[in-house]
């Protein structure tokens, strides 16, 4: 003899709800998660690679002579340093002039703290908002990110040298 099994009355309509409510649970909670995570480490990538270049910049131009090659020398090295945000956002500096966003290069000018020593400022900087790693976190991240990313290194000129 079977026995034929019968749910109660509550049960026979929810069938498959574990497999929706997963579903649901996924796309609302995890990959909402997950973008924004992603985002965020593009920021700090993006702030670390800014830092750099500045830096790399600044070290460039200790290594020449006249105003012009150390200007020179800085802009070429922060380019070449944040070369793959240049791509992202299609851009690509001249460093002819080095005195327009993304890559700006001071010319030698008394230094804030030392007035008698000259020094050099190396600017750079990313705009995320026009540029989103993701499309609308521009938006999203606007009141975090409401102006472009920059990072500034400074250098004294060894005055010795020129």
């Amino acid at each position: 003899m079977t026995t034929v099994r019968v749910p109660p009355a509550g049960q026979r309509h929810q069938r498959g709800i574990a497999t929706l409510e997963f579903a649901l649970m996924l796309m609302f909670g995890l990959l909402p998660l997950l973008l924004i995570t992603y985002s965020g480490v593009m920021l700090m990538a993006v702030q670390q690679t800014l830092s750099v270049a500045s830096a790399e910049g600044a070290r460039a131009s200790l290594r020449y002579a006249t105003p012009d090659q150390r200007r020179m020398a800085a802009c070429v090295a922060a380019r070449r340093s944040m070369q793959w945000l240049l791509a992202y956002a299609g851009q690509s500096p001249t460093c002819a002039t080095s005195a327009a966003p993304p890559i700006i290069v001071s010319a030698p000018a008394p230094c804030a703290d030392l007035p008698s020593a000259q020094c050099i400022q190396v600017r750079v900087s990313y705009d995320y908002r026009a540029n989103p790693f993701l499309p609308g976190t521009g938006t999203v991240y606007g009141w975090v990110v409401s102006r472009p990313i920059t990072s500034t290194a400074v250098v004294q000129l060894d005055q010795g040298s020129n």
